[in-house]
């Protein structure tokens, strides 16, 4: 940020130097102090930050990368063909904006920056008191419970799956159990068919 010759530093500037930026190369020990750094980088610097598209490992499905994003990323794209109640349009939070920042978990298991888009396609928000408006605090507010609520469905994915996976067992061995009583029965039936008619009659 540029700074007249001689004029004092406003808070807000002093503020906005002192955050570090993003590069390839960043290290975090978590998935989790990746998105609180680029939250506050994006306080600092004036937009929102939105937790975006992630990828999963096919075969335990722990997220392996995350890529966060400006809440004004990508287009909106109205629906084909449904119908809803006649209603004043809203405008769209989106403008196609391309600032993002991707981590990537190493097999040390630290979380690296992958890559870095700086500029964005709006204005930023940068005042004195680095306000930001309530509809965009709201879109941050709900993007954080969205990923809590992913964890939590992952978490109960595993836990159903574990259920399952017990439920099969416990199925399998009941099902061992009845053959194995069923085998037991016909044989006893093979050997009373075997036996003399007198044996029978006696008994």
């Amino acid at each position: 940020m540029n700074v007249a010759a001689g004029a004092p530093e406003t808070s807000a500037e002093r503020d906005l130097n002192a955050v570090a930026e993003p590069y390839v190369g960043m290290e975090f020990d978590s998935e989790d102090a990746a998105k609180d750094f680029y939250s506050e980088y994006a306080r600092h610097v004036g937009f929102i930050m939105r937790i975006d598209q992630c990828r999963r490992s096919d075969v335990d499905k722990r997220i392996l990368s995350r890529r966060l994003s400006c809440n004004k990323q990508g287009r909106y794209v109205k629906p084909r063909d449904q119908v809803r109640p006649v209603r004043r349009p809203r405008p769209s939070t989106r403008e196609g904006c391309k600032a993002m920042m991707l981590v990537k978990v190493n097999k040390s298991g630290k979380w690296v920056v992958t890559r870095v888009v700086k500029d964005h396609t709006h204005p930023l928000i940068v005042s004195s008191g680095i306000s930001m408006d309530e509809r965009d605090m709201k879109i941050e507010q709900l993007t954080m419970e969205l990923e809590r609520e992913d964890q939590l469905c992952e978490l109960y994915h595993g836990l159903l799956l574990t259920l399952l996976d017990n439920v099969e067992e416990q199925t399998e061995l009941i099902s061992m159990k009845v053959s194995g009583v069923v085998n037991d029965v016909r044989e006893f039936e093979t050997e009373v068919e075997r036996l003399p008619q007198n044996e029978l009659d006696d008994n």
